[in-house]
């Protein structure tokens, strides 16, 4: 493990980009970038207009480890090149910047009030590829719709299980298990998320460490506590489909939190935008969400 992308990951100032998007929500990524699906034919052109708006924003003037601290790619992203250079090592080298990479293949139907990891047959194999590529960490996301304890506890069970797979390849996991922001049941699920969370990581070994990946909770401070775990390098938050600036402000209410934003990141930028135009749209999402993952 790279000493220094674990001291960067531990008290590095600003934020992880989510720069993952798979294939289920690539369209609509790509839609509110402005390429539309009538712009391309089939799942390649796709994925490399996709690939072509990632490059964009990690070469952009402000990404870089003045402000941003890590990335989370998908796998096609890990992969591929960006000016002729494999992606986590552009990250590391040229911008300073710790790759990390999305390692779930979607989610299961709803049951329980919550959405379970599909299965990950391959999960070895793909962790043995990430640590030659450079990769510092994984990413693996379920999803709570509601405060139901049974789901909430199962989701904590397979994302523990799944983190000690992938500490045991030398990587660092981050464990995120999403609450619905439009849950009904939301601030309830977040205290049994909580409690759950801290059960499960108080069995992890010394040497087995995680990071998580949170939605901005309803009672700021919740996750404090894990924060400040021994076990538990960083805690980080998902926007999770609020905007850039009410993302912003809930952050800015949970000082031990920094953020790994996705659609707040992208907000407002466009295909068609000049570089000059495009560097400073970004640009300024990238100064609001570091001003609020350092306030």
């Amino acid at each position: 493990m790279n000493a220094a992308q674990m001291t960067q990951m531990k008290s590095g100032k600003g934020f992880i980009a989510a720069l993952d998007q798979s294939g289920g929500s690539t369209p609509k990524a790509l839609s509110l970038y402005g390429v539309m699906p009538e712009d391309y034919e089939g799942e390649a052109a796709m994925f490399q207009a996709m690939h072509d708006m990632r490059a964009r924003i990690i070469l952009a003037d402000a990404f870089t480890s003045d402000k941003v601290i890590g990335a989370i790619l998908f796998e096609r992203t890990m992969d591929g090149q960006i000016k002729g250079k494999p992606v986590a090592q552009l990250l590391w080298e040229d911008r300073g910047v710790v790759p990390f990479l999305k390692i779930d293949k979607g989610l299961e139907d709803e049951a329980q009030g919550v959405q379970l990891l599909k299965p990950m047959p391959d999960l070895d194999d793909l962790l043995t590829r990430a640590g030659r590529a450079g990769i510092f960490g994984t990413k693996e996301r379920s999803v709570i719709h509601t405060a139901d304890e049974a789901g909430i506890e199962a989701v904590v069970a397979q994302q523990l299980e799944v983190a000690r797979q992938v500490c045991a390849a030398g990587l660092v996991p981050i464990i995120e298990p999403e609450v619905n922001i439009n849950s009904k049941s939301k601030a309830q699920a977040e205290g049994m998320l909580a409690a759950a969370l801290m059960r499960h990581v108080e069995t992890l070994a010394p040497d087995q460490i995680v990071m998580l990946k949170l939605t901005l909770p309803e009672q700021p401070g919740l996750y404090d506590a894990l924060a400040d775990h021994a076990n538990v390098l960083r805690v980080v938050a998902l926007s999770g489909g609020y905007s850039t600036d009410d993302a912003c402000a809930r952050l800015a209410q949970n000082t031990k939190m920094i953020a790994s934003f996705s659609r707040a990141l992208t907000e407002g930028l466009n295909v068609k935008m000049t570089d000059e135009g495009f560097n400073a749209a970004l640009g300024a999402n990238i100064g609001k969400i570091y001003d609020a993952s350092v306030a």
